[in-house]
C-alpha cells in the first residue's frame, strides 16, 4: 500500500489542467468518494496493526496534497481566464441610473414636512372603509349624494362597506381613540366614481389637516393656511377664503392662491380671474366632536383638506391628471432631480 500511497503522490503533483473539464476530472478521479484515495481508504482496514500508525499518516498527507493540488489549478486556471479577457479592472464601473420619486410622493412629502413644523403628526386609516367612518361620523346625513352610488364604489350594503371617499375617515379614528390636544395629518389615496378625464380621476390622493384644542378659532386656520402656502408656493403668493358648506365643518370656506402663472393679472388657467382654488376648510362641526366622544363645549377645531395631485398641477404646471397614473418613464424623468 505504501508503494501505491507513493505512486499517487507522483501523479497529484505531476497534474496540470488546462480546460474546467480537467479540473473537474482530477477531483472525481482523486477525492470523490469511489475516487482512488477514498478507495485506499477503504482498504485501510486490512492494514495490519504494526502498519497502521505509518500508513495512516501517509494517507491523510497525500489526501491534503490532493486538495491543495485542487485549490491551486482552480486559481492558475482563473488567473489565466482572466489575462485572456480585454477587460482593464482598474477602470471604474458603469454608472447606475437614478430613478426618480414620483411628483405625487414629492409633493405629499412636502405638505408633510411643512405641517410637521406645526405640530401636525401623520395618521393613516385603512381604505376600505364603514359608513360610519366614511359618513355618519363626519355628520353626513342619510339622503346625502355622496353616499349614492353616483359617487361612491360601495363594496358591500347592510352594512354599508366602501372604499373611501376622502381620509377624513381617519381622522375620525384619531378622534375615537384619542384625547385633545390633536393635531394630525392624513394622507393617502381616495376613490370617487367618476369619469377619467385631463381634470378628473376616480382615484386620487389627499391630504386632510385637524386641530382641534381649547380655544381654537378661525384665525388659527387662517394662520396655518397662509403658512402652509406661503412655504408651498412662495412668499408672494396670497390666499382668499371663500364661504362654502361640509357636512363636517361650520362655518366652511374654500381657499385659493393667487395664480402663480399670471401673477394674479388673470389667465386661462384661472380663468381670468387671478386666483385658483385649492383646498376646502372650516371649523368642525360640534356634532363630530359628539360623535367621536369630545366634549364640544370645551373644544374647537379647525379641518381642512387638498388634493395633492391639484398642488401638484399648480406646482408643476401639469395640465393633465392622468399623466399621474400612466407611468410614463419620459413623464416622471422630469422629476429625478426633485426629490425630497
Amino acid at each position: 500500500m505504501l508503494d501505491q500511497i507513493n505512486n499517487l503522490v507522483e501523479e497529484i503533483k505531476s497534474f496540470s489542467a488546462s480546460s474546467v473539464a480537467d479540473i473537474e476530472e482530477f477531483r472525481i478521479k482523486y477525492l470523490s468518494k469511489k475516487g482512488k484515495i477514498s478507495k485506499l481508504f477503504d482498504d485501510f482496514r486490512l492494514v495490519s496493526f504494526e502498519q497502521k500508525k505509518i500508513i495512516g499518516e501517509k494517507l491523510n498527507e497525500v489526501k491534503k496534497l490532493a486538495q491543495e493540488k485542487l485549490v491551486e489549478i482552480n486559481r492558475i486556471f482563473e488567473t489565466k481566464s482572466y489575462k485572456t479577457l480585454d477587460i482593464d479592472y482598474t477602470l471604474p464601473g458603469d454608472p447606475i441610473p437614478v430613478g426618480s420619486r414620483h411628483p405625487v410622493s414629492i409633493v405629499r412629502n412636502e405638505i408633510i414636512d411643512i405641517f410637521s413644523r406645526l405640530g401636525f403628526t401623520v395618521s393613516e386609516g385603512p381604505e376600505i372603509e364603514d359608513d360610519w367612518h366614511n359618513f355618519s361620523a363626519l355628520n353626513f346625513p342619510e339622503a346625502h349624494p355622496a353616499r349614492d352610488m353616483q359617487d361612491t364604489f360601495f363594496i358591500r350594503k347592510d352594512p354599508d362597506i366602501l372604499l373611501r371617499t376622502h381620509t377624513s375617515s381617519a381622522q375620525v379614528r384619531v378622534m375615537e381613540r384619542q384625547k385633545p390636544p390633536i393635531r394630525t395629518l392624513s394622507p393617502g389615496r381616495v376613490f370617487r366614481n367618476e369619469a377619467i378625464s385631463a381634470r378628473h380621476h376616480c382615484i386620487f390622493h389627499q391630504v386632510e389637516g385637524l386641530y382641534i384644542d381649547e380655544n381654537v378659532s378661525f384665525a388659527d386656520m387662517k394662520q396655518a393656511l397662509l403658512y402652509f402656502t406661503v412655504e408651498m408656493f412662495g412668499s408672494n403668493t396670497k390666499i382668499r377664503l371663500r364661504p362654502s358648506f361640509f357636512p363636517f365643518t361650520e362655518p366652511s370656506g374654500e381657499m385659493d392662491i393667487s395664480c402663480s402663472l399670471c401673477s394674479g393679472r388673470g389667465c386661462n388657467v384661472c380663468k381670468n380671474t387671478g386666483w385658483l382654488e385649492i383646498m376646502g376648510c372650516g371649523m368642525v362641526d360640534p356634532n363630530v366632536l359628539e360623535f367621536c366622544g369630545i366634549d364640544p363645549v370645551k373644544y374647537t377645531g379647525y379641518a381642512f383638506g387638498m388634493g395633492i395631485e391639484r398642488v401638484c398641477m399648480l406646482k408643476y404646471r401639469v395640465n393633465d391628471l392622468r399623466l399621474y397614473f400612466e407611468n410614463d418613464k419620459r413623464f416622471l424623468d422630469q422629476f429625478i432631480t426633485s426629490v425630497i
